[in-house]
């Protein structure tokens, strides 16, 4: 083995020694300079592309760009009331203040009011009817942006209103038909009945089970708020450096508030402080104010917002209220069921059309469930409009087929696991099981699962994380242990990978090869620390036979790959790294071309490895290929594109293919519960995710961590309050809402790659890794409602909701104790 390259590796591996040390995912250093060395780029854990520029400060966002000579700053004065009528304004005092250049309202837009992405029924600035507390009235152009926040804050000063009672909760908007969007229903009957026959084998069934649950909502919290920055160029045109998800939707509602063609506005974005789904359309308002305020006063306009108007302004996960009904044998296997799901959407439709039907395509999980009638209600509020956020929904449908198989292991007394085992999904064809291929095997939107791992994952994960002898373990203790209570659960996931609109799955790419061998490339996707543009690099340089060093990634912008898709629903390197990928193989294909025109032999047999051309026995430098290539004429550049195969969806009837595979995965969480104080602690987690041939280890192991802490913050400590009068959310800064911390990890967290290849074509057989294992802390609320459950009887079916907080665990655990 080349000495060197191992010694690199080493070095570059240390970011990672804790996963090496501590998390049972190592990183065999060895084989991955043999891997390098025999030419592959991908499948290499190799440190993030921008990871020493974030260490040293000096990995640029917007807020880091240069200021041009006249920038103004932009603040929004916001409605002080969460419903009601806009009577008047009377903006002389705002325009009398220190600083203040200009002052924006609706009438003022120089085209359309609205920043709405699917529905259009989201103003940019109130016109008439005030939605929620916190809606954006008027915008303020100052010279500073200290000046700017001070004017808007005199909202309450010029603004007449006529306030009315708001609707707060998703139950409420239920009672009143308020919804968003039209309800959705997906029903499908085994027997090729409809409805009438679901709630018949509920009835039939030897047991049923009926309740409701409460899943509250969660706050994006990206590192980096939201930020516009417009800069007028000539001829009406607009570039605008936006913190966003969506540079193409940006570059549509931009231009449609201007009331100019798409040509004429320019997005850009080099990378994100994380975005969670929070700048996938709601970055909109931000930039069409900052484009509109930048287009009427022809100088460069900021908006960077305020923690707290952050909060008050935007949208976040969607809370979810259900009502169930099931039917269930002597095993736990289901045999009916019933749901109602309503989420609280907000004042606008924004994304919760395709966020619920997400919810009611990921209700099933991993199980069969031959008799099923979901109902989706996405309720309309007056509070901020919800929107996407990590798992779209899915996170939310799941969680209550969890909870139900949960309560029917209750009422059985028998063990969590083996009932979540007695309905899954049946093995897929081609797979070793008892069970006969293809039985059990189609999901309630009629697509069958023919990659499911969930079997064999779960049995690797039971045995790594000894989840008998734990359970027997914490048994035993809670025996003698009256007042801490320990709980273990092991719950799996398996989750859809595509967009619900078939249309949103294709991409672009260019790849540049310059004559000195260095190359550059620009996708659709947008980086926000999660890794793409690492991943893509890796691709182009493993299709070329090149070192990661010589290949960069640019900025999106809007004027290199046109009419992009945004960087969600997990499929940022599945549809970017493809694109990249093909752009990188008609070059490949051109060199190869060139290579055996000059030495001889065929051109198929050319071979591209560690910066090396063979061709014909001879080994040619990459770069004097290349130079030679564009002596001879050869295109040196390229476009590439992909669109996802063998997706259909037909939304009426909700049937179809959404999803081109799915990925799995599973938890096993142990929890430590004080009783009399609510108060709890992770000890332990063990996990095992499917990431298929996984483009980079490191980058997917890490991935897998953040989403872990990340859905355990939604469902156990970060708690949304409105007030149910005003209509004020209360936690609308750090100090009123809780993330969880680096001391929320627990002491002992093993994470592995499960291991085996995508049976799909994907980019070289990976997986998604973004969204899927958001669910797999659904282990550690059921960790807390098993050692709440101890505090009861054998049958305890503890009433405990999401975020389980201290003081929901305090509640649940004296209605256990009453009985």
């Amino acid at each position: 083995m080349n000495k060197p390259v191992a010694d690199h590796l080493l070095r570059a591996a240390e970011p990672f020694a804790g996963y090496r040390d501590n998390q049972a995912a190592r990183l065999d250093v060895e084989a991955e300079a043999r891997a390098q060395e025999g030419g592959a780029r991908v499948g290499i854990s190799r440190p993030h592309e921008s990871a020493a520029l974030h260490v040293a400060g000096s990995a640029a966002y917007i807020d880091d760009l240069p200021e041009l000579a006249g920038t103004l700053h932009c603040a929004l004065g916001l409605a002080p009331v969460a419903a009601g009528r806009l009577l008047g304004i009377d903006l002389a005092a705002v325009r009398a203040l220190p600083g203040v250049v200009r002052v924006l309202v609706a009438a003022d837009l120089p085209g359309a009011n609205d920043c709405g992405s699917i529905v259009h029924d989201d103003p940019i600035l109130c016109d008439g009817e005030i939605r929620y507390l916190g809606q954006p009235v008027f915008a303020v152009v100052a010279r500073t942006r200290e000046q700017a926040r001070r004017a808007a804050a005199l909202t309450k000063k010029v603004l007449r209103v006529e306030a009315a009672a708001p609707v707060l909760t998703p139950q409420q908007a239920h009672e009143h038909g308020q919804y968003v969007v039209p309800p959705m229903h997906l029903v499908r009957s085994a027997s090729g009945g409809d409805e009438a026959a679901v709630r018949a084998a509920i009835a039939a069934a030897p047991h049923r089970l009926q309740g409701s649950l409460d899943v509250g909502g969660q706050e994006q919290f990206y590192l980096e708020g939201q930020i516009s920055y417009a800069v007028p160029r000539e001829g009406g045109a607009m570039h605008v450096h936006c913190s966003t998800q969506h540079p193409s939707e940006m570059q549509h509602l931009v231009a449609h508030a201007l009331g100019v063609p798409a040509h004429a506005v320019l997005v850009e974005c080099r990378r994100m402080g994380g975005g969670f789904g929070g700048k996938e359309s709601q970055s909109a308002l931000f930039a069409c104010v900052a484009a509109v305020a930048a287009r009427l006063l022809q100088r460069p306009v900021k908006l960077r917002l305020d923690r707290d108007d952050d909060f008050l302004i935007t949208g976040r996960r969607h809370c979810f209220w259900y009502e169930y009904e099931v039917g269930y044998d002597d095993e736990g296997r289901v045999l009916g069921a019933a749901v109602t799901m309503v989420s609280r959407a907000g004042h606008s439709a924004d994304l919760s059309a395709p966020v619920m039907t997400r919810a009611l395509c990921h209700f099933d999980n991993a199980y069969w469930l031959p008799e099923v009638a979901m109902h989706g209600y996405c309720g309309r509020t007056n509070t901020q409009s919800n929107t996407a956020f990590r798992g779209f929904g899915g996170p939310q449908g799941a969680i209550a087929i969890e909870y139900i198989l949960d309560g029917i292991a209750r009422r059985l007394e028998r063990d969590p696991l083996d009932v979540r085992r007695a309905n899954f999904y049946g093995p897929s064809p081609g797979r070793d099981s008892a069970s006969p291929a293809g039985e059990r095997n189609v999901t309630p939107y009629l697509q069958p699962v023919r990659d499911n791992v969930i079997h064999e994952l779960v049995d690797q994960l039971e045995a790594s994380s000894d989840y008998r002898a734990r359970r027997a373990a914490a048994a035993a203790f809670n025996a003698g242990s009256p007042v801490l209570k320990r709980g273990l659960a092991l719950t799996p996931v398996k989750f859809g990978i595509s967009f619900n609109v078939k249309h949103f799955n294709q991409a672009g790419a260019l790849v540049h090869v310059y004559t000195d061998g260095s190359i550059l490339v620009n996708h659709g996707g947008t980086e926000m620390g999660q890794g793409l543009n690492t991943k893509v690099a890796q691709v182009v340089a493993h299709e070329l036979g090149v070192g990661f060093e010589r290949v960069r990634v640019t900025a999106t912008d809007t004027s290199k790959v046109a009419n992009t898709s945004a960087t969600a629903a997990s499929t940022g390197s599945d549809l970017n790294g493809k694109a990249a990928q093909d752009a990188a193989r008609q070059i490949r294909e051109r060199l190869a071309a060139c290579a055996a025109a000059r030495h001889g032999g065929r051109a198929e047999d050319v071979r591209f490895a560690n910066d090396q051309v063979h061709a014909n026995g001879k080994a040619l430098d990459f770069a004097a290929l290349v130079a030679d290539a564009y002596v001879d004429r050869v295109q040196l550049w390229s476009d590439g594109f992909y669109a996802t195969p063998g997706l259909s969806w037909d939304s009426a009837r909700m049937q179809g293919n959404p999803f081109y595979y799915f990925a799995y995965g599973a938890a096993c969480a142990e929890v430590l519960v004080d009783t009399l104080t609510g108060e709890w602690k992770l000890l332990r987690a063990d996990v095992l995710h499917d990431v298929g041939r996984s483009l980079n280890p490191a980058v997917d192991i890490g991935q897998v961590e953040g989403a872990f802490i990340q859905g355990m913050g939604w469902l156990t400590m970060e708690e949304l309050v409105w007030h149910p009068a005003s209509g004020l959310l209360l936690t609308h800064a750090p100090s009123t809402y809780k993330i969880p911390t680096a001391n929320d990890c627990p002491p002992v967290f093993n994470v592995r790659l499960f291991e085996g290849d995508n049976v799909m074509d994907s980019i070289h057989r990976s997986k998604a890794g973004g969204e899927p294992p958001l669910l797999l802390p659904f282990s550690v609320f059921f960790a807390l409602r098993d050692a709440v459950a101890a505090m009861g009887g054998p049958q305890a079916e503890p009433p405990l909701s999401a975020p389980a907080t201290s003081e929901a665990i305090l509640r649940a655990i004296t209605a256990v104790q009453r009985g």
